[in-house]
């Protein structure tokens, strides 16, 4: 087949050396899988290389805390993930005996690994003849073969699946599935791809019917979901404050944040004062309230924008529970809230 040649071909040239790439360790590509799920290599190869300093084998992952974990994927978002790595890490070491199922339809069962990764895992460790499907792989398809299906739809993974499995050679399936991500990631990206220097621009079907940057076709998304969150920062004579865990189905759930009130819009101090002294989450022993960024915070999440204001509460005596600075650093946090906590809270 002239596309999977060209795609060996090419890969072979132009590859990046991933730390991932070089070995057959199942615990460590599972690892890395699950950190490049939503995220680009760049952001998750520093991740990789603490997890893997910290937590050298699927044991010491499975023995570390919820917390130590969570601290340690800080910043990288879809928290859900590192929650569902430590669970999968626990059943590998404990139930498995520190062994990774070793086909794709085992792997399925482990808590966190879908189709995705479990065909990565297979391929990659095992040699398994199944083949990866993410969007740089959709892209690549869709484009080369005019393909126009609705990447969005219930039908399209699986009509790809078949297409790329079609089209892996069954010798090397490990090498086909990270030339074609790598492709998608490198060369085939999504926003004008320069085609000029690209290996398959003579068989292309997108380019030659002028349609690459059309393709390939994903129905919108729902729109995002505004909400407004006010951060009560309580200060005691100790400069000592409080934190919460979240707790729920929500968002960051098992993360750590300041008292929170959460309105339907904007908010001025008048009513969050209103709010805080009707309330009293720190007691009757509230000093004065004041607002600590002028100007709202608005960290975009896939499906939600949240506006966050910090309110600074001064209260009289010692809180209770109350924690320093150092220890506050060394809970698990939203990025957004830890950014505040280093750059503002201090001050």
């Amino acid at each position: 087949m002239v596309f999977s040649k060209l795609l060996i071909q090419w890969y072979l040239q132009h590859k990046r050396d991933l730390p991932w790439r070089n070995t057959q360790n199942p615990y460590h590509i599972w690892l890395s899988e699950i950190m490049l799920q939503q995220t680009r290599v760049a952001q998750g190869m520093p991740y990789f290389y603490a997890f893997t300093e910290a937590f050298p084998t699927v044991f010491d992952l499975a023995n570390a805390s919820e917390e130590q974990v969570l601290k340690l994927w800080q910043g990288l978002g879809y928290y859900s993930r590192a929650r569902n790595l430590h669970k999968t890490a626990q059943i590998v070491a404990f139930e498995m005996n520190g062994r990774f199922p070793e086909n794709y339809i085992d792997l399925l069962q482990l808590k966190g690994v879908g189709e995705y990764t479990a065909a990565a895992i297979a391929s990659f460790s095992y040699n398994e003849a199944v083949p990866v499907v993410d969007g740089n792989v959709f892209r690549v398809l869709a484009r080369y073969f005019d393909i126009d299906t609705d990447i969005a739809s219930a039908d399209a993974k699986k009509s790809f699946q078949k297409l790329a499995s079609e089209l892996m050679p069954k010798e090397s399936p490990a090498m086909f599935n990270q030339a074609i991500m790598e492709f998608g990631a490198l060369q085939c990206v999504p926003k004008n791809p320069d085609c000029s220097v690209c290996v398959m621009n003579q068989s292309c079907a997108a380019l030659q019917k002028g349609k690459v940057n059309l393709l390939p076709v994903k129905s919108k998304k729902a729109k995002a979901k505004n909400r407004f969150f006010h951060y009560l920062v309580a200060e005691d004579d100790l400069r000592n404050t409080v934190v919460i865990r979240r707790s729920g189905k929500g968002i960051w759930h098992g993360l750590y944040e300041f008292p929170v009130i959460e309105t339907e819009t904007e908010e001025n101090m008048e009513f969050i004062a209103a709010k805080v002294l009707s309330e009293n989450p720190f007691g009757n022993n509230v000093v004065s309230i004041s607002e600590m960024n002028s100007k709202t915070i608005i960290h975009k999440l896939t499906h939600q924008h949240l506006h966050i204001k910090f309110w600074k509460v001064k209260v009289n005596d010692l809180l209770q529970n109350g924690i320093d600075y150092d220890t506050l650093k060394t809970f698990p946090f939203p990025i957004v809230i830890y950014n505040f906590i280093d750059n503002d809270f201090s001050e």
